[in-house]
């Protein structure tokens, strides 16, 4: 019986469930992918994407960590939460993924849109 209690206490805390009773997504980089075609994706996605990437940009607030990575994933997520209730997904010609772990970091804020 406390195992089961125990999994389901870390299971509440590793998932967070947002106020109307959805799992919280975000969209990052996957770590798999190299960072030529993170760049690709990250031209896209700030691009023609229509992503806010104003954050990225050097001396604001999500400028660092400085890498390709850091910058795609918050570039994902940018895009990912504006448009996934328009049908845009978090694939990015398989340079992304779909977490529930908050990406966010320091001052810079991941957004989260149920």
């Amino acid at each position: 019986m406390s195992r089961i209690f125990l999994a389901l206490l870390l299971f509440m805390f590793v998932t967070k469930i947002s106020v109307n009773g959805q799992l919280e997504e975000w969209c990052i980089a996957d770590e798999q992918t190299p960072d030529n075609e993170l760049q690709v994706a990250l031209d896209w996605a700030c691009g023609k994407g229509g992503a806010d990437c104003s954050k990225i940009q050097k001396d604001q607030v999500c400028y660092y960590p400085n890498t390709v990575r850091d910058h795609a994933s918050y570039a994902f997520n940018n895009y990912f939460q504006k448009y996934k209730k328009k049908g845009g997904t978090c694939f990015f010609n398989n340079a992304a993924m779909v977490t529930q772990v908050d990406p966010s970091h320091n001052s810079c804020h991941y957004e989260y849109m149920p």
